[in-house]
């Protein structure tokens, strides 16, 4: 299964979380009021553990609560859900901050509205590690270099961080032979050796550790403590048309992410009911933090990283694209 994390290249929308395909649906233009009062909006999402708010907030009643109904498209990736919100088939969409800022330094013109994921800031115990398998004599990231270490989308959220952790461990980024592929396949790779490394995310993280594999680094957490990893936005200028439905979808996402955050039973139980992940496996997952508030130092952080990586065509405004 692939996660929020791709990226847009050249120009190019090739977004996020994340990596992802077409759409299994199609939004309308604009959103729908219903007689009752209701303002059904659009909202392009991946089926992974990071959107596990939303789906139990609606279930609350959070967003029904501010006048909401939402309407969701799932996507394998981040790939249609941008060009979506743009286009206008989606209102709102959710995408990793390395893409939006990507986007936004393409003038591709989004603006994120409410927070999405952020890291555990814990090493060791977050939803994300740099891999290696059972008994590999690579103990650090600073063992990479000339290793073939496997990232889900290269030029994006992923490579920065693994960059920073190679980096931090006194080694060399440039002399890492970084490869694409998807996350549910890297455990496979891993184990069979046609990789050194896997830069994955959770569940594939799971999977490695129950194949005796270790971590060697939380990457996430060396680019900055308590990391804004993914933000849920809408197009500019749907946000200039329509505030008042975004003031509402973003106080409801925010008291969403609260009770994820302080309901992680309930949230293990709501993951079961939009992907496929066996409750079993999903026992063993550990879950990001879902912060109500972005952490605006830690995007600084990245963006900073992003900029030495060479991946924006210009410096991203982030007093443009936050909330």
């Amino acid at each position: 299964m692939r996660r929020l994390f791709a990226g847009l290249a050249a120009g190019t929308l090739l977004l996020a979380t994340a990596a992802c395909g077409s759409s299994d649906g199609s939004g309308s233009p604009a959103p729908d009021t219903s007689s009752g009062g209701t303002t059904t909006v659009e909202l392009g999402l991946i089926p992974i553990v990071d959107v596990a708010p939303v789906y139990l907030g609606e279930k609350k009643g959070f967003y029904a609560k501010q006048g909401l109904k939402l309407s969701i498209t799932t996507a394998q990736g981040g790939a249609a859900i941008v060009p979506g919100v743009v286009s206008g088939q989606f209102q709102f969409g959710f995408s990793n901050m390395t893409s939006l800022m990507v986007a936004q330094s393409n003038s591709v013109p989004v603006r994120a509205v409410a927070n999405g994921i952020a890291s555990t800031g814990v090493r060791g115990k977050d939803f994300e590690a740099l891999t290696v398998k059972k008994g590999s004599p690579i103990k650090s990231a600073g063992d990479l270099e000339g290793r073939k270490v496997a990232i889900n989308t290269l030029k994006n959220i992923n490579e920065t961080a693994v960059r920073a952790s190679v980096a931090k461990a006194g080694g060399d980024p440039d002399k890492v032979q970084f490869v694409e592929l998807p996350f549910d396949q890297m455990p496979a790779a891993l184990d069979s050796g046609r990789i050194d490394a896997a830069m994955v995310v959770e569940p594939a993280l799971a999977t490695i550790k129950s194949q005796g594999g270790a971590e060697i680094a939380s990457p996430m957490v060396d680019v900055s403590p308590n990391l804004t990893v993914a933000m849920y936005f809408t197009s500019t200028q749907y946000a200039q048309q329509s505030p008042d439905v975004v003031k509402r979808f973003q106080q409801a996402t925010a008291e969403s992410l609260a009770y994820a955050d302080a309901h992680p039973d309930e949230v293990r139980q709501i993951i079961t009911t939009y992907t496929k992940i066996p409750a079993s496996v999903l026992e063993q997952v550990t879950l990001p933090k879902w912060p109500a508030e972005a952490n605006r130092s830690s995007i600084e952080d990245l963006m900073k990283l992003g900029q030495a990586d060479g991946l924006f065509k210009t410096s991203p405004d982030l007093d443009k694209l936050l909330p």
